[in-house]
């Protein structure tokens, strides 16, 4: 099947996956860390108080991701759509009327469950289940919704703040996704896809489908969840603390809004290029090389301080969204199945959140503790380099059992 084919046939299964990513943007924390500023100076927050924050909210979303993530098993995606946007939406309200410290915590973490943690996990696990031969391209292009909400959230973050004051954008947020999102997306899943048995060239062989408990206690898993988790834990780490690293590199905060074009633009070109080798190559097959583009960030954003860095790490950001947002989708139903993908799946997106919320967390503190940031980015390369030698293992062993749908 041509991908023109492929497009026209599944357009609003396709369209469904990549809204509610897109609309997952409103809990991640490329938006959320826009209103840092204003937030700890309303609360009077160091970076240490407000990450610290951060992280035991984000942590405690984690926590409740694999029972709450179990419900894409349980029921038709549609509805779990429903409930989910609801909860986002009441929370952007939540967010715009903020007024304690304790509230505040509570909606971040909301907002990281229901945002960043439900609306990536049902767009995923469902493009995971409803594809098999094409699966690499479903999940390439819901993926394409990261970049789109990182290009476009900010700037209308932005707009409003500087026509309305912040809360207002927190209001925005809200209609949009109700007014938008929430009908649209209902709408588009109205008719739920059923798996033919030819998609494409062919339905792959469906192979043991794995329970989350066997996942658990498979080797596998754990090696490819030391790969998964660096990217939120670093991604997450350098965004949320945009603010810190601009002022120590004498940038201004509007270059670096630019570079996230660059980055949105990358990531789109990674995700799709990506879903085409996943489909050829297998998701096992490409899982060595995830880290090698975040380990090149690392390495630039430490050593090299002209504005040009900027735009050269963000580019290489979005080299490693792209490829970890379609590989994620892809690799999990690969190696387990898809009968309990929404179980298996939840746990290990829960600790990629675990990841997101310790690196603000932790380089908040090292920050306030007066630790050099290049040297915590070398650290950050280092990791990655070294798992790129246990991912190519990983593979190896994989390939070798025979792990495939």
């Amino acid at each position: 099947m041509s991908y023109a084919s492929f497009l026209r046939a599944n357009s609003r299964w396709l369209a469904a996956g990549f809204l509610l990513t897109t609309f997952s943007g409103f809990g991640q924390t490329f938006y959320i860390s826009l209103s840092s500023g204003h937030l700890r100076e309303e609360f009077d927050l160091s970076h240490g108080d407000f990450g610290l924050l951060y992280m035991i909210a984000t942590l405690g979303s984690a926590i409740c991701l694999p029972w709450v993530g179990r419900s894409v098993d349980a029921f038709p995606v549609q509805r779990v759509a429903l409930v989910v946007m609801l909860a986002l939406t009441g929370l952007c309200v939540a967010m715009a009327n903020v007024s304690s410290v304790w509230m505040l915590f509570f909606v971040i973490f909301g907002l990281r469950l229901s945002g960043q943690g439900m609306m990536t996990h049902t767009s995923m696990t469902a493009m995971g289940r409803w594809f098999s031969a094409q699966r690499g391209r479903a999940v390439s292009i819901a993926s394409l919704g990261f970049p789109a909400s990182e290009s476009c959230f900010p700037a209308l973050f932005v707009l409003t703040s500087g026509l309305l004051g912040w809360r207002m954008s927190w209001a925005a947020a809200a209609a949009l996704v109700f007014l938008f999102a929430l009908p649209v997306i209902l709408w588009l899943l109205k008719q739920d896809r059923q798996p033919k048995a030819l998609d494409g060239d062919g339905q792959k062989v469906e192979g043991r489908q794995w329970t989350r408990r066997e996942a658990l206690f498979d080797p596998v898993f754990w090696g490819v969840s030391a790969g998964v988790l660096a990217p939120p834990f670093i991604g997450t780490a350098i965004l949320f603390n945009q603010v810190y690293l601009v002022d120590l590199r004498g940038w201004s905060l509007e270059l670096f809004a630019a570079a996230f074009v660059v980055m949105a633009m990358v990531a789109i070109l990674s995700s799709l290029t990506l879903g085409v080798l996943i489909d050829r190559f297998s998701a096992r097959g490409v899982l060595p090389f995830m880290l090698l583009p975040l380990t090149l960030a690392c390495i630039v954003l430490a050593n090299i301080h002209v504005e040009a860095a900027a735009f050269v790490f963000m580019g290489l950001l979005g080299i490693s969204n792209g490829f970890t947002a379609t590989l994620g989708g892809a690799l999990w139903p690969e190696l387990y199945g898809t009968r309990h993908i929404g179980a298996i799946r939840s746990v290990a997106f829960a600790m990629m959140v675990f990841a997101s919320a310790a690196g603000p967390g932790l380089i908040g503190v090292l920050i306030d503790f007066h630790v050099s940031y290049d040297v915590q980015l070398m650290g950050m390369g280092g990791y990655c380099a070294l798992v790129t030698g246990l991912l190519f293992l990983t593979s190896r062993i994989a390939e070798r059992r025979g792990h495939r749908t």
